[in-house]
């Protein structure tokens, strides 16, 4: 199968690794990039125009340069009949985008395939949805400081925290445009389950905790759940979790398996 990259940063970089040692089965054919990007984070090419990348012919695209790339060239990779990994889903909180790629996909041969990211049970939340979901709910747990340089700063003293405290609540879309950097996680249970403005999120400064937590909780005809995962920071890219990047590993190596789960 042959992958392009829309992105040529940190999140390009672990894409084009796992793909060297998948070889046999997964090729990266290039990246797009901005004009600062010299350098690949590979050996494939850097072109910079989606034309360019289209050209190389590939079978999916996975998108890993953020809002603006979503917004900028998801349609017309669609448009073009190229299936589409969205790697940042909170780009999705913003109805008119989200409009956007839904009106393209829907009008395309192609598919957007979301990764599940950092949040565990999503495929769970998915199949309770087909059942009827009556309530969602996404907690989300991280250290003081690790609230640094959002909102948060605004509202609350965060080196003054000793306990565990709620510094947001509200609807997943509020929270993915409030808090960008925890928006792929609300907007993830958002959409496998019942919805921006239905979903709540409760974002939590808590001194007692040193990995980001997420617990998801959902009520339902299948009954109910309560799933929490603890995630350690990715060794590649300490900003993002680990297992947002293994969630994009598995979705990518399946795209090339003959059996999936």
């Amino acid at each position: 199968m042959k992958i392009a990259l829309i992105g040529n940063g940190a999140i390009a970089k672990l894409v084009t690794q796992f793909c060297a040692t998948r070889a046999s089965t997964l090729t990266i054919v290039g990246a797009l990039g901005l004009a600062a990007d010299t350098q690949s984070v590979g050996a494939h090419p850097v072109v910079y125009k989606l034309a360019d990348l289209l050209a190389l012919k590939p079978d999916l695209v996975v998108e890993c340069a953020g809002h603006s790339a979503v917004e900028a060239y998801a349609a017309p990779v669609l448009d073009a009949g190229i299936d589409l990994v969205i790697v940042s889903t909170g780009s999705l909180a913003d109805k008119k985008l989200y409009d956007l790629v839904k009106a393209a996909a829907d009008r395309s041969t192609a598919q957007v395939k979301l990764p599940a990211g950092a949040l565990a049970g999503v495929d769970a939340l998915a199949s309770g949805k087909l059942a009827g979901l009556t309530k969602v709910t996404l907690k989300s747990a991280k250290p003081p400081k690790a609230w640094k340089g959002t909102p948060a700063e605004k509202t609350h003293n965060l080196d003054a925290i000793t306990e565990r405290t709620v510094i947001f609540s509200g609807t997943a879309r509020e929270a993915a445009l409030t808090f960008p950097k925890n928006a792929n996680v609300a907007a993830t249970a958002a959409l496998a389950g019942v919805g921006f403005e239905q979903t709540m999120v409760h974002l939590v400064a808590d001194p007692g905790v040193t990995q980001n937590v997420h617990r998801l909780e959902a009520e339902g005809t299948f009954g109910s759940m309560q799933l929490e995962i603890q995630n350690n920071p990715s060794p590649d890219n300490p900003k993002t979790s680990h297992m947002a990047a293994l969630s994009l590993m598995r979705m990518i190596e399946n795209e090339a398996a003959g059996i999936l789960i």
